[in-house]
């Protein structure tokens, strides 16, 4: 197992940042009566934005991959959260 010069509390703490993240987009979102597929849209950029980050600010490349992988989970979850209420509501146009 590769060894970088991260340890284990800031590896919790790259861990707790992006959670963070998305708790605040949550909470923004319900504030600001966003529609859920555009929440998680938000939610993939910063997920991305996180990612980016931690390869090239910092050598945590094993959270970045994980963050790689969740953006364009979130970016399908969006688009089927999206096609839903378009379904349910068929006057929505968009």
């Amino acid at each position: 197992m590769p060894h970088t010069d991260i340890d284990m509390l800031t590896h919790l703490l790259l861990a707790l940042y992006p959670a963070a993240a998305f708790f605040f987009i949550e909470v923004a979102c319900r504030f600001a009566n966003i529609p859920a597929w555009r929440k998680h849209i938000l939610q993939g950029f910063a997920s991305l934005a996180f990612a980016v980050a931690y390869v090239t600010v910092i050598d945590a490349s094993g959270i970045a991959v994980a963050l790689f992988i969740f953006a364009p989970l979130l970016f399908l979850h969006a688009r089927n959260v999206r096609i839903r209420e378009m379904v349910k509501d068929p006057s929505m146009k968009g």
